[in-house]
């Protein structure tokens, strides 16, 4: 990820404005290009979607996955040019389906997660950690591929809180889905490469 020099405070409705091909976060106004993920980014991605996708058929709860612009402090009545924060997580579930719209969701969705890498590792710790804790995401996964892990954390008196840590043949529950479990043996690629 790389940080555009930051001249002013960017909006949504700048990001909305600009077509050069790139995809962007803003951060608090702070403008930050995405790169393109890797194969085994996108793979880890499909298969967990899948799983989740899978799980919410016919139920109220539905998945999405990047890109998909979430505006986590969106309020009511909120113009593009007011929203200053725009995550695009690699994966999300949200239950509450008036928090979707054409542009994506305003608001924290119920499951965010996050597939490192070495580009993304310090935002989706620290910087996404802090903006994701801030909108009251209930449950925050950082998927780490070189280590073939998951690291749950839930959202407890107010702060995301590691809730487990499990490895790549572990069975992962979702807790803010009752009865979903992610079967973690099928996540992680081999490669070969």
């Amino acid at each position: 990820m790389e940080e555009l020099i930051r001249e002013k405070s960017y909006t949504y409705e700048d990001l909305l404005s600009w077509d050069d091909g790139n995809r962007y976060e803003l951060y608090d106004g702070i403008s930050v290009v995405m790169e393109s993920p890797s194969d085994t980014h996108q793979a880890i991605s499909m298969e967990l979607a899948r799983q989740l996708a899978n799980f919410l058929v016919g139920k109220k709860c539905k998945a999405f996955s990047a890109p998909f612009d979430v505006r986590l402090f969106e309020k009511p009545g909120d113009s593009p040019g007011d929203v200053d924060t725009v995550v695009q997580p690699d994966l999300m579930v949200v239950c509450d389906q008036s928090k979707l719209d054409r542009h994506g969701i305003h608001g924290a969705p119920d499951l965010v997660v996050e597939i490192i890498s070495p580009s993304t590792q310090r935002y989706d710790r620290l910087v996404k950690l802090d903006l994701y804790q801030r909108a009251g995401v209930k449950e925050y996964w950082i998927v780490d591929p070189p280590y073939r892990s998951v690291q749950v954390l839930t959202l407890t008196g107010g702060l995301l809180l590691p809730k487990e840590v499990y490895g790549q043949s572990g069975i992962a529950r979702v807790n803010v889905l009752e009865g979903c479990f992610i079967d973690l043996s099928t996540v992680f690629p081999e490669r070969t490469v």
